[in-house]
């Protein structure tokens, strides 16, 4: 049985390599480069809960944007308890770009994240044109000068509905540089990012941190309360987007960088719990399918390699070595010796103990926990 199992491993992976959108190659990446020819008007919705450590840095980082259109920056205060809102208001805004709301009281079956936006996206309508774009942050979030600029210029050069980025997030602290690369790295296995650009797929996703998106194209698909109770927020706005004839784009930033920090394993375990069992739809059959899956493609190969005997154990070998180069790209974007690739089976068995834990939450009726807040079925 172990040598069938490990042709279907290797054939697996060979699918994976060369057939999967290229998933594990280095991803897009924009730079700045040629300003856009014209200079729509542009609102950034920033929601907010208990962000006092990082507000002021993000914001400060938006108003000093280099953007010779009309610029509208609205931090939405979701019901803070850190003084998030007033940090807020302290900042100098020379140019008058920034508007602080005192976010009102969630409504049942919103999720929290997605109520703030909401209450940001009716104040945006207010202020820009019907040509313009609406750039969804979160408040932990720093963004070079350019970038904005660099965002609009690559939506109208490609004709873009959708421009979303994944910032660049902290590798830091021990368990950052041993779980968070292979985040990003799952992240493009579960959205390889050039089937999200192809209209012909039906993959669509977004990352939450940046996430430019036509004023018209956001009106068309019935703007954020459409997706009110989403907690995958970004995908599910992306999955919208596309389905209503949208062109995406998602990449890489180099613009753009995460601050909240991941001291340890216990953080990302939290981090990825948050969702994965949302991810699978809260099927039991679709966990088990994962979990297979999974062990298919990460544990088999490197327990035949170092248990298994002939020609399985060989093959073992040459699936675990493939698996092992294709996150090459990964670990040299965020600059860590090569050797952390082997770890990579261990690294997916912790991913999988966090979806069953993900799981048992949601049926121990725990929900999904963030910000002090639990979302149940209601909210999903």
């Amino acid at each position: 049985m172990l040598f069938p199992a490990a042709i279907l491993s290797l054939l697996t992976w060979l699918y994976l390599v060369f057939f999967h959108g290229s998933f594990w190659r280095d991803g897009p990446l924009l730079k700045t480069g040629p300003r856009p020819p014209v200079w729509p008007d542009v609102a950034i919705i920033v929601p907010a809960r208990d962000e006092a450590e990082a507000i002021q840095p993000c914001l400060t980082s938006l108003l000093e944007q280099d953007y010779e259109g009309k610029l509208s920056i609205i931090l939405v205060d979701d019901e803070s308890e850190d003084g998030t809102g007033d940090l807020a208001r302290a900042l100098p805004d020379p140019h008058g770009r920034l508007t602080v709301l005192t976010g009102k009281k969630r409504v049942e079956g919103w999720s929290g994240k997605l109520w703030a936006v909401h209450q940001g996206e009716q104040e945006a309508h207010e202020r820009i044109a019907s040509d313009g774009y609406v750039l969804l942050t979160d408040g932990d979030i720093i963004h070079a000068p350019t970038h904005l600029t660099t965002l609009v210029a690559k939506a109208q050069a490609d004709n873009l509905d959708m421009v979303s980025e994944m910032v660049a997030l902290n590798c830091e602290s021990s368990a950052e540089r041993s779980l968070v690369p292979a985040f990003v790295y799952f992240f493009a296995m579960l959205y390889p990012f050039r089937k999200v650009a192809d209209e012909y797929s039906k993959v669509a996703g977004a990352a939450g941190g940046t996430i430019l998106l036509r004023r018209n194209k956001l009106i068309e698909i019935g703007g954020i309360e459409s997706l009110r109770g989403a907690l995958i927020d970004d995908c599910t706005l992306a999955a919208h987007v596309k389905k209503s004839g949208g062109k995406l784009y998602l990449g890489h930033s180099t613009l753009a960088w995460s601050v909240r920090p991941y001291r340890g394993a216990s953080d990302i375990w939290r981090m990825i719990a948050r969702t994965a069992y949302v991810q699978l739809h809260h099927s039991p059959l679709a966990l088990l399918g994962t979990l297979l899956g999974m062990g298919l493609i990460w544990l088999l190969p490197v327990g035949l390699t170092l248990f298994g005997t002939g020609r399985a154990r060989k093959i073992g070998f040459l699936t675990y070595a493939v698996s092992c180069i294709t996150f090459i790209p990964t670990l040299r974007r965020f600059q860590l010796p090569l050797w952390r690739a082997l770890p990579l089976p261990l690294i997916a068995g912790f991913y999988m103990a966090a979806t069953v834990g993900s799981a048992i939450d949601h049926h121990r009726g725990v929900g999904v926990r963030w910000k002090d807040r639990s979302y149940t079925d209601e909210a999903s």
